[in-house]
């Protein structure tokens, strides 16, 4: 097993983070092109505690090495199975996904937060922690040399898709503060 980790601050409020996360894979994210459809399967609010929990199938188009394809069979669409956790009292998000193409030869378990960041925010200036650990394990038969290999290009990969997906974030993060801020004001326009 290989361990990817990274940690990163936003320079927007937990509330944005939080808001524009429904938001990732959308148009404003030209990072994420690779992303064909994003399908909610579950939504449901905890009465006792007020965490929302969503379950979504994320599917992808990703460019596997033409050899791997011929050799295990499959496609370049993948399916990524992730159950996240909203606990607006914790300003909180949680993020569980795994793989489920090609998960009887490496299993990606990925957990990502957003919470605030009280070291370096500021009133009027609040910034948003991220921090994001993936397990990455090869499960398929044969020599550990093998297996450890596939690992290490896995966690390389998932380390410069991971930089692609902060980068796209970024984007996203950017175009939702300009178009609410655009909002609000038209909104305040109406009322004077």
């Amino acid at each position: 097993m290989k361990v990817f980790s990274s940690e990163y601050t936003f320079d927007y409020s937990w509330e944005e983070c939080s808001t524009a996360n429904w938001r990732k894979y959308c148009p404003w994210n030209d990072k994420s092109t690779h992303v064909i459809a994003v399908d909610t399967l579950s939504r449901e609010i905890d009465p006792a505690t007020g965490i929302l929990r969503t379950e979504r199938l994320i599917t992808c188009h990703q460019q596997a090495p033409a050899w791997v394809i011929s050799l295990l069979g499959g496609s370049n669409t993948s399916h990524v199975y992730e159950t996240s956790y909203v606990s607006p009292a914790d300003k909180r998000v949680t993020m569980c996904s795994t793989n489920l193409t090609w998960a009887n030869i490496l299993q990606v378990r990925e957990t990502v937060t957003y919470q605030p960041d009280l070291t370096t925010s500021s009133p009027g200036h609040e910034r948003t922690q991220f921090t994001q650990d993936a397990k990455i394990t090869a499960v398929c038969g044969g020599w550990q040399k093998i297996r450890t290999k596939i690992e290490e290009a896995s966690v390389e990969r998932f380390s410069e898709n991971a930089k692609r997906g902060r980068e796209g974030f970024e984007a996203v993060l950017e175009m939702s503060r300009r178009v609410f801020g655009e909002e609000k004001a038209r909104e305040q326009a109406k009322l004077h």
